[in-house]
């Protein structure tokens, strides 16, 4: 089985380009079968003679360990593209997982931060040294272009065009779109690169990246959830505000202000309109708002 599971992950890599984070979400679900069957049957069964009765039990021992639906769905795809692959190689007859449903997810509505709450959040990096002027166009280029944190950490200069408002993104599945960039990101992202050549004296070279740590090296996914993680605690706003927070933030604050799912979607660089659609949840004033200018008997005639 585990010479198997290395040719599909040398396949994902050659023949699929798959991301270097992909590859490793299927290392770790398929290890995770592997360390399952070899716990609860000795040993791991030969491939083909997995049974679908086999990842039910799997399935089964996942719930009770307290995976999430969402984990245990994104594990059984994983092993529905595995057993094709499989398959297809010759290993198996069938595939196993495929008859297997995925669970009810719950349709929780995200978390997000009200305008008043984003104008604080924004204001709170100080601008008297260069990490400050850094923290503050982070937090201006997420809320202003609804970026992944990982989409964020990914850009480099020269995907920057600050006189058109613009920057290119790679997002999900190496995807590029062109994300719109406000006024006030333009204005941060201006005033950290006028101090970012300080940051260990790091030149302004094509293809270097956009955001720098103190070591002068690309910043990572967990520090600016860290940065975030100190200027909440400095604000007293909720700890369970995360960068994808301001991501949620961008789409309902767009939605509530009239623009259509279709752009929004194109915006957050969604594949699937469904993914978009967990934004349409918008306030009660919104939606009796609009209710009234909309309904041609909603409104009281003026007497």
């Amino acid at each position: 089985m585990q010479r198997t599971i290395d040719r599909f992950l040398r396949y994902l890599k050659v023949e699929r380009n798959s991301s270097d984070l992909t590859i490793k979400s299927y290392r770790e679900d398929l290890t995770l079968l592997v360390e399952y069957f070899t716990e609860s049957l000795g040993r791991v069964p030969e491939l083909s003679t997995i049974t679908p009765q086999h990842l039910r039990t799997y399935v089964a021992a996942l719930h009770d360990a307290g995976y999430a639906k969402s984990s245990v769905a994104r594990r059984l795809a994983s092993l529905r593209s595995f057993f094709k692959f499989a398959q297809r190689e010759g290993v198996c007859d069938s595939n196993p997982a495929k008859p297997l449903r995925n669970p009810r997810r719950d349709r929780k509505l995200p978390h997000f931060m009200t305008c008043r709450e984003i104008g604080k959040l924004l204001t709170a990096p100080p601008l008297d040294d260069p990490m400050g002027h850094r923290d503050r166009a982070i937090f201006e280029t997420l809320y202003s272009a609804g970026l992944r944190v990982s989409e964020l950490v990914g850009m480099n200069l020269d995907d920057l065009d600050l006189e058109g408002g613009l920057v290119r993104v790679r997002g999900k599945g190496k995807r590029e779109r062109l994300a719109p960039l406000g006024s006030h990101a333009v204005k941060a992202l201006r005033s950290w690169l006028r101090k970012r050549s300080l940051a260990k004296g790091q030149p302004k070279r094509v293809g270097s990246p956009v955001f720098l740590n103190k070591f002068g090296t690309r910043l990572s996914t967990r520090s600016v959830a860290r940065m975030l993680e100190k200027y909440l605690k400095i604000t007293g706003l909720d700890l369970r505000t995360s960068p994808h927070t301001l991501r949620h933030s961008f789409a309902t604050h767009l939605l509530d202000r009239g623009a259509d799912i279709r752009s929004v979607q194109e915006l957050l660089g969604h594949k699937s309109l469904v993914t978009t659609q967990i934004y349409t949840h918008v306030s009660t004033a919104g939606i009796k708002q609009a209710y009234e200018q909309a309904h041609p008997r909603a409104r009281k005639k003026s007497s």
